[in-house]
């Protein structure tokens, strides 16, 4: 069988190597993305909705739950966690002028640290038995010993 799958149904060396890339890549996108639109508010009167720091933090637990839930597994969605990490590290930095993306203020704080909270949250969280895991071994064969026995 060609592709990326092997007879087995598993995914080959280079699949699971392009899914990790890619979901890196994910991860540097929406790191960078969400950097930029965390510092957008909503004033009405004198109070001041982080209405960007919400849609960001909530954006990042979405899609990394959603890897973590697509893909049944830990290390695809620890990829894209580590890129949206690391790129957010990298842009709390000051820039060759001095400028930065991610002030020293209370939501800056919040966006240095709060998708690595919830990266660790997420992809440490235990697998929960899937419904057709519990299905299949319900319906799974009796060992050869309780065979023999009955």
């Amino acid at each position: 069988m060609s592709g990326a799958y092997s007879e087995a149904g598993e995914t080959s060396l280079a699949g699971r190597i392009g899914a990790l890339l890619l979901a890196a890549l994910v991860g540097v996108v929406f790191g960078a993305v969400a950097t930029v639109g965390h510092r957008h508010v909503l004033r009405i009167g004198e109070v001041a909705i982080p209405w960007g720091l919400v849609a960001a933090l909530v954006g990042v637990a979405a899609l990394l739950l959603g890897i973590r839930l697509l893909t049944h597994g830990r290390a695809v969605t620890a990829a894209a966690a580590a890129g949206l990490v690391i790129i957010v590290a990298v842009l709390t930095l000051p820039g060759p002028g001095g400028s930065v993306l991610v002030a020293g203020d209370l939501a800056g704080t919040v966006w240095a640290v709060a998708p690595a909270l919830i990266a660790v949250l997420i992809v440490a969280w235990p697998e929960l038995p899937s419904h057709a895991r519990a299905r299949a071994a319900a319906t799974a064969e009796p060992p050869a010993e309780a065979r023999a026995d009955a």
